[in-house]
């Protein structure tokens, strides 16, 4: 790699999701969210995957999500460690029920709106700018319980009213926007991706293929609304990405592979290209899924987004029998283990050289500038007798990890920026554990929720500092 292969203006930051972070779930006219309903501990996996119906807190489980870091109070603190760092980007998620505390009223919570136009001119204060997902696994659970969530096309016009009201009350302090988070993951995770949750002798892929038509047609038309608003802004999709890697070079798994890509892409074939691929009539057809539609669908589904985003922790690998015993439990997303690659403490495979195969085929398929949006390793961090947090495996991941990247831009692929994922310790969506940490600054606080929430940098802080300064010339 060149001394820097990264462009002039490259956006470096981190990321975080509201849901995750901000806690005060019941504060300032918020309503409850999906997140809100997921406990931590062996019941959370069940509420997930929308097989255990939680439409009530129960008083004897534990929500992280309802303080998470306590980012709604301490977020001026918070973004001036980023600006310490050099962040030029902070992605952050709205939580939609601080703006519509329902999800169906037609006017506001202004406490909401004033949050968020706090927190976006801080970062503005410090130079950074707002990238911002309109819904990052978070949908007000009235609309689950009134409506059904994304089952119902009326969740439409509430999205569109919402992000409307997101894009003139930000207008100014916000111009990079994300529509839905990782949306293939409501495939594998309905609640937590979506809302949805099951009855008895639903056809599942039906109900989740029916949902997904809802959103991505709730998605152009909040990207046709952000131009309208303002021309200026850029709206992008956002993508679980990881390709799959057949297991061995048998045809059949080659064939599972592209199968389990396409599973994942489809989404994004939507999003960037404006339609429906081909390949998603005779998938349709074999799973006896009849999509309902409205005319104009079609023509609104041409709103493409101008950027496409991703996260990016690991490969996958795929073969025709995905039962022969190697399936790898630590993902949501169902993958083989890789004999030659390493893992983290999570079980997730650790392959810097998969993110470049990615980055190229995801330019290849699209033809759109990349943003890679998510990417770190969840690790559990030791305080030592000094008080430092000397995370050189995270340093090790970020570091082989941004040279791949760089090797992508070489490779000719345009890339907006990188925020790596979870650059403060918050709440894991996947497992509610906050000793699954991820970030270049420690918070106190364990998987019980005890702790003094103090902020400590870790070392990993003063390097990535290091690689933006150099603009990812000194990975060192």
């Amino acid at each position: 790699m060149a001394e820097t292969a990264f462009p002039k203006g490259f956006l470096w930051g981190g990321a975080i999701a509201a849901n995750q972070a901000e806690g005060a779930y019941q504060e300032g006219g918020k309503g409850l969210s999906t997140v809100d309903m997921i406990p931590h501990g062996e019941n959370r996996l069940g509420v997930k995957l929308g097989v255990d119906k939680r439409f009530e807190l129960h008083a004897d489980e534990f929500y992280p999500s309802h303080q998470a870091i306590d980012f709604y109070h301490r977020f001026k603190d918070d973004i001036a460690l980023m600006a310490e760092m050099g962040f030029t980007v902070f992605r952050t998620s709205i939580a939609w029920s601080r703006i519509f505390p329902k999800g169906d009223e037609t006017t506001p919570n202004e406490q909401g709106i004033a949050f968020y136009r706090d927190l976006f001119a801080e970062c503005k204060k410090h130079n950074i700018e707002p990238l911002v997902t309109l819904c990052h696994f978070d949908v007000p659970m009235h609309l689950v319980q009134e409506y059904g969530s994304w089952r119902n096309r009326k969740m439409v016009a509430f999205f569109s009213r919402y992000a409307r009201t997101c894009f003139e009350a930000f207008d100014g302090l916000v111009k990079y926007w994300l529509t839905f988070n990782e949306i293939n993951i409501m495939l594998h995770s309905p609640f937590s991706g979506a809302g949805l949750v099951f009855e008895e002798g639903d056809n599942k892929e039906q109900v989740m293929y029916q949902a997904a038509h809802h959103e991505l047609v709730a998605s152009a038309l909040v990207t046709k609304i952000a131009h309208e608003v303002n021309p200026q802004n850029q709206v992008g999709c956002m993508l679980a990405g990881g390709n799959f890697y057949p297991y061995s070079c048998k045809p059949e798994d080659v064939w599972a592979a592209l199968e389990k890509d396409r599973e994942n892409l489809f989404f994004i074939d939507v999003q960037a290209r404006g339609a429906y691929p081909a390949y998603a009539a005779r998938m349709f057809r074999e799973k006896g899924i009849a999509i309902v539609t409205e005319p104009g669908d079609d023509e609104i589904l041409k709103n493409t987004v101008d950027f496409v985003s991703f996260s990016y922790y690991a490969s996958r690998c795929a073969s025709a029998d995905m039962n022969e015993g190697n399936t790898n439990p630590a993902n949501i997303i169902k993958s083989l283990k890789n004999p030659h690659i390493t893992f983290s403490q999570w079980g997730w495979g650790i392959d810097p050289l998969g993110l470049r195969i990615t980055m190229n085929m995801m330019y290849d398929r699209y033809q759109k500038p990349l943003f890679l949006v998510e990417n770190g390793l969840g690790a559990k961090d030791e305080v030592n007798a000094k008080g430092e947090i000397n995370d050189d495996y995270r340093i090790s991941y970020l570091r082989e990890h941004i040279k791949a990247m760089g090797e992508a831009i070489e490779d000719g692929i345009p890339v907006m920026g990188y925020t790596s994922w979870g650059c403060i310790d918050l709440v894991s969506a996947s497992t509610g554990e906050m000793s699954k940490r991820y970030g270049f600054v420690y918070v106190d606080r364990d998987d019980e929720g005890k702790g003094t929430l103090a902020r400590t940098p870790k070392k990993s802080f003063h390097w990535y500092k290091k690689v933006i300064a150099s603009n990812g010339g000194d990975l060192e």
